[in-house]
């Protein structure tokens, strides 16, 4: 569980209290309902993360609401958004194992989620990851309930994949843009499990041995 989750319900829980001291008790009641709802929502349960070359896993649980093409840095990106409702566990992960170029906090509006001027408009933490020539940018973006964005991480930091990164509070949007050509395993409506569930397979830039020099060349012989 997500310690914000036992900070919420202990409040929600001393509020009961005052309020069954006071009377009527009934009242009580409600704060105590909320603060069950709190260590529910801010479950975080374990996930099996997939193995495998050229894999990107889902940074959320939701809904996927969009696969479509966009532009970064003037080059054809794949755009997968999901959308994650109130009932949805709302810790994010890292869809790949790579190291943190950069984070970039944008502040911004809070419109619904599933409007596509979201993605851009909505206040949003935007986090790019670079493994082995290989750049996947992720976006924690706020909705029409949530105000807060949690990213546990700094630029420099290593992480692989599948790794708890931080949770958007209540309801919000993540977006996945991947290089082109990647071959995209899901589709619009799918439901997906953070860490667990692959968005994609993305080619993998294969290494090539270094050319060896003369002197190298001479002592081999």
């Amino acid at each position: 569980m997500v310690r914000d989750g036992i900070y919420y319900a202990l409040g929600m829980l001393v509020v009961a209290a005052v309020l069954w001291w006071l009377g009527p008790h009934a009242l009580a009641l409600v704060p105590v309902l909320l603060a069950v709802f709190f260590l529910w929502f801010f479950r975080d349960p374990e996930r099996v993360i997939p193995a495998g070359d050229g894999l990107v896993v889902s940074p959320a649980d939701g809904k996927v609401t969009d696969v479509s093409t966009t532009q970064l840095n003037g080059e054809p990106y794949t755009r997968i958004s999901i959308f994650l409702n109130v009932f949805d566990v709302h810790v994010n992960r890292s869809p790949i194992a790579g190291v943190i170029k950069s984070a970039v906090y944008k502040p911004g509006k809070y419109l619904n989620a599933m409007d596509a001027t979201s993605a851009e408009a909505n206040e949003q933490n935007v986090v790019t990851v670079e493994s082995d020539g290989l750049t996947v940018v992720f976006k924690q973006i706020a909705g029409l309930l949530a105000r807060r964005i949690v990213f546990n991480h700094k630029p420099g930091d290593a992480l692989v994949r599948g790794q708890r990164v931080g949770l958007i509070k209540f309801g919000s949007r993540t977006d996945v843009i991947l290089p082109q050509p990647s071959e995209v395993k899901v589709q619009i409506g799918d439901k997906v499990k953070g860490g667990s569930s692959v968005l994609a397979c993305v080619p993998v830039p294969q290494k090539t041995a270094p050319v060896p020099t003369r002197e190298e060349t001479g002592a081999l012989r």
